[in-house]
Formats: C-alpha cells, structure tokens, sequence
C-alpha cells in the first residue's frame, strides 16, 4: 500500500478549482490522458495516451467540499480523496490517494 498526499493553495475561487479538477469534459490540463470516457453519473474509465484504462467509481460528490472515488486497474487499486476549502480569495486542496499494487 501507498498514500500520497498532495496539498496546494491557489488564487482562485472555490468553484473555479472545483470545476477544472472535476471536469470530466474538460480534462486538458491532464496531459497524460487522451481521453475520459463517461460510463454513467457515478463511473469513468480514463486512458492514457498509451490506451491504458483506469475505472473510477464516484464514492463521495460534495460540490465545492469533497470528491472521492475508487480506482482500479490492472496493476492497482485504490482510493483518491479531494478535499476543496476557500481560504479567503484563495483556495486550499488536500489531495489523498491511498494505493495497492496487484502484482508484487
């Protein structure tokens, strides 16, 4: 098992970072994909520029909060928590993801 942790502050809204982290229309900013394709309100698969596919099951969707999903692919599985917090004109993320490798 590994967890990462990522924090950041940037000068921007609340809503603003939400919107660009959360889109899954809008995903340029992602330069290792080539694609997300949305399979329903609570499930996406992401490639890779490679063609590799992760599925991503929504767990928690607070707007503006909290989003959380599961991942999985062939060589893991795991857990990825957002938290969102406005912090005067800034914004503050905490990003956490708790991963296990399938093959050792």
């Amino acid at each position: 098992m590994a967890i990462s942790t990522i924090k950041a502050t940037f000068q921007s809204k609340v809503q603003d970072v939400w919107d660009i982290v959360t889109s899954l229309e809008k995903y340029q900013w992602r330069s290792d994909l080539s694609n997300i394709e949305i399979i329903s309100e609570k499930q996406f698969i992401e490639y890779t520029k490679d063609g590799y596919a992760t599925t991503f099951t929504i767990t928690v969707f607070e707007p503006y909060k909290r989003w959380e999903f599961d991942m999985e692919n062939d060589n893991m599985k795991g857990h990825w928590t957002g938290i969102f917090t406005q912090k005067g004109e800034k914004t503050e993320v905490d990003f956490t993801e708790d991963v296990t490798a399938k093959k050792s």
